[in-house]
């Protein structure tokens, strides 16, 4: 009987106390697993019983440092695969992601993010995505909550994910530009709009754009991330 083929993409999630939003997330990968992707979850130490709740339905479940950044870092280190996918427990992908990703790959790009829907009642929040997405297309920049994904030789290149506690998505957009463009799928992820609902949709565009402002005009990570709190 011959092995299995190893996995051309691996889809890391780091979590943090995310067993109300994990079950809908961990089911819906379900089938890219069937065709052969690899699941890593990497666990920030939650206190909710999402390590065990995760175990059944990925490849890997990790203990790591606290921290988004940290938390990516670690389940890349773990993953077999070439390529890798960073996805946020509240974001479901499209269901051929995977062969959307490869086929981008493909084409020469070593890096890229899909499009997103910002799921919620608030109108406004249609408008921000749509933004959003074309921010993005025309700076180059991606966000967590667009899927980011990337070659692995090209991850290790540019040192992965910054040991920072905000914008880390940012600082590794600016990084993987220097290698070239993103590949911008029109492919929408799906992604919860419970951050904007609780603080109020107007509030928190106000709030993103003064602490990106702050980030592009040098100030540290660090300090931005006190005042996201």
């Amino acid at each position: 009987m011959s092995a299995a083929p190893p996995p051309r993409l691996a889809i890391v999630v780091p979590v943090l106390n995310e067993a109300q939003a994990l079950p809908t997330l961990l089911q819906a990968l379900q089938p890219l697993r069937e065709r052969g992707c690899e699941l890593i979850v990497a666990d920030g130490g939650s206190g909710d019983g999402t390590p065990a709740l995760a175990a059944a339905w990925a490849d890997a479940v990790i203990a790591a440092p606290r921290g988004r950044a940290l938390q990516m870092n670690a389940g890349a280190a773990q993953a077999r695969a070439p390529v890798l996918l960073f996805l946020h427990a509240d974001t479901l992908l499209p269901p051929q992601a995977d062969a959307l990703v490869l086929q981008a790959l493909a084409t020469g790009a070593v890096w890229g993010r899909f499009d997103v829907h910002i799921e919620g009642r608030p109108a406004m929040l249609r408008v921000v995505a749509a933004l959003m997405n074309l921010r993005s297309r025309l700076s180059g920049i991606a966000t967590g909550d667009q899927a980011m994904f990337v070659t692995r030789e090209a991850f290790e290149r540019v040192g992965g994910f910054p040991a920072q506690p905000l914008m880390e998505d940012i600082e590794l957009s600016r990084r993987l530009k220097r290698l070239g463009r993103p590949a911008c799928l029109r492919a929408r992820v799906r992604t919860s709009g419970r951050r904007w609902e609780q603080r109020g949709v107007w509030r928190t565009i106000v709030l993103m754009w003064r602490l990106r402002w702050r980030y592009w005009r040098g100030e540290s990570a660090e300090a931005i991330a006190r005042a996201y709190r």
